[in-house]
């Protein structure tokens, strides 16, 4: 118990300093038109709230991700704990600051923009290809884990074909919707039912009377019953609740809505925060009411979807356990809402194809979604891995870009570079070690090689960086630069 209130607390704590410091490195102007504001065209950029932006941000963000991913790395037992702190405050946070407030000063521009803008146009057709495949993944995967929940709840004459392509059905709709109506109206409702069931959660664990695991000398160890190794499986099972690269598709969506620069730690930093409490709430659930074999018999007999639905109803009962189950519910389809909604900007974007029409929407969404429902006969376990690495791999890009813009503004750049360095380490030896990679295992070699191509690519990231700061104005400004979309005035340039 007193880990996980002590890191919940801690979370708080990150927000309240660590985010001020990223704030202040940033250099944030609260004068500053935004996208929103000079661009507005009353479909994507529109000017909302603070409090609606934060809430679609949590949402879009969220998804199953913070829960699902902490079930799973609970396998591995309060271990877990450490990484969704410190993953979260140091990396997660500041990954989802950056990438939102750097694309609020670009227009609202997508990852791939970014990419090309501060890392090279070669790398931005690398970067669309990842994007890409990472929303598709997270689109579907998103469609998979909230047809299985509400299959648990719903009579067996429904099924759960019919379910999945309800879902299909309310994607299609809200896509075509102008987003403060597809996400403006819908999500605060949505927020305020997670919001109460994961507090309903957190609330009956501790007066539960189960043991809630502490992370101590005894127990900071693997405990993974299948004996897979913490590094660096662990950081690719936990992403959405420590790090996750999905967040960097997802926070351009809400810079076109933003319309002051002050509330970017409030929405990007502050929500990333929320999320690593959610995960703190259902890693130590998953600890406490099951142990590690019958953990993993559970996920691999239903997918992390079936621990869901047993936590819910042991801790709230048959009816509230059934609220919460319907919270949870609300993650998935509002993310993957979200990641189609990206994907088809992104793909529409990149082929120069115009949304303005009902029609050209439809002719880049139909084919998405017919792909998605493809890719959604695939067992889940499988997708979720090929999801976690794509998906961090695009954090590692994140990650890049934010540290290249804060060099070329000549702000602290560690800030980013290092988590960035870490991930992508993991990343190297994830795909060398695992059986979607290389199948070298986790060996001497693995390691050494891995570390040979991280150092190499960092070299290739660090000496293009100084060859692109003597483009640069004293501003940091790169010059002749074409912002990705619309034009601000010379004011905002």
């Amino acid at each position: 118990m007193i880990t996980l209130l002590g890191g919940i607390a801690l979370l708080i704590i990150g927000y309240f300093t660590y985010g001020k410091f990223i704030e202040k490195n940033f250099s944030i102007d609260p004068s500053r038109k935004t996208p929103a504001e000079v661009l507005k065209d009353g479909y994507d950029f529109v000017p909302m709230s603070k409090g609606k932006n934060a809430i679609i941000e949590l949402l879009n963000i969220a998804g199953t991700g913070p829960i699902f991913g902490p079930i799973m790395g609970a396998l591995y037992g309060p271990v877990a704990y450490i990484w969704i702190i410190v993953g979260c405050i140091f990396a997660g946070a500041v990954h989802d600051y950056m990438l939102g407030m750097i694309s609020l000063r670009n227009n609202g521009a997508h990852l791939p923009e970014l990419a090309s803008k501060y890392l090279g146009k070669p790398v931005k057709h690398v970067v669309n290809i990842f994007t890409m495949l990472l929303l598709m993944l997270v689109g579907t995967v998103f469609v998979t884990s909230p047809a299985n929940l509400i299959n648990s709840i719903t009579p067996n004459w429904l099924g759960l074909g019919a379910i999945v392509v309800l879902i299909f059905v309310y994607y299609i709709i809200s896509t075509i919707l102008p987003i403060d109506k597809a996400l403006g109206k819908v999500y605060p409702w949505f927020g305020a039912i997670l919001i109460i069931s994961t507090i309903a959660i957190g609330i009956s664990l501790l007066f539960s009377g189960s043991p809630i695991p502490n992370l101590t000398i005894h127990t900071i160890q693997n405990f993974h019953p299948g004996g897979l190794a913490i590094f660096p499986a662990l950081f690719f099972t936990i992403s959405c609740g420590a790090l996750s690269g999905f967040h960097a598709t997802q926070a351009p969506m809400v810079s076109r809505t933003s319309t002051n620069e002050k509330e970017g730690r409030f929405t990007f930093y502050g929500m990333m925060i929320a999320e690593g409490v959610i995960a703190m709430i259902w890693a130590a659930a998953s600890m406490s009411l099951f142990d590690g074999q019958t953990l993993s018999q559970m996920i691999d007999a239903g997918t992390a979807s079936l621990v869901v639905n047993e936590v819910s109803i042991m801790l709230l009962g048959n009816v509230f356990g059934t609220i919460a189950i319907i919270g949870v519910i609300v993650l998935p389809i509002s993310s993957g809402l979200s990641a189609f909604r990206s994907l088809r900007t992104i793909l529409a974007d990149y082929l120069n194809i115009k949304q303005d029409t009902i029609k050209r929407i439809l002719m880049v969404t139909i084919p998405l979604y017919l792909i998605s429902f493809i890719l959604t006969n695939m067992d889940f376990n499988i997708l979720w891995r090929y999801f976690n690495w794509a998906n961090q791999v695009t954090a590692v890009i994140s990650l890049l870009v934010s540290t290249r813009y804060l060099y070329l503004k000549g702000k602290n750049y560690l800030v980013t570079l290092l988590p960035g360095a870490f991930m992508l380490y993991a990343v190297v030896v994830y795909i060398l070690s695992e059986p979607i990679g290389l199948r070298m295992g986790l060996t001497t070699m693995t390691f050494a090689a891995a570390a040979v191509l991280s150092i190499g690519i960092l070299w290739v990231f660090w000496t293009s960086g100084k060859k692109q700061k003597e483009q640069v104005d004293p501003d940091g400004e790169l010059l002749n630069d074409q912002l990705p979309i619309g034009t601000f005035s010379a004011e905002n340039a």
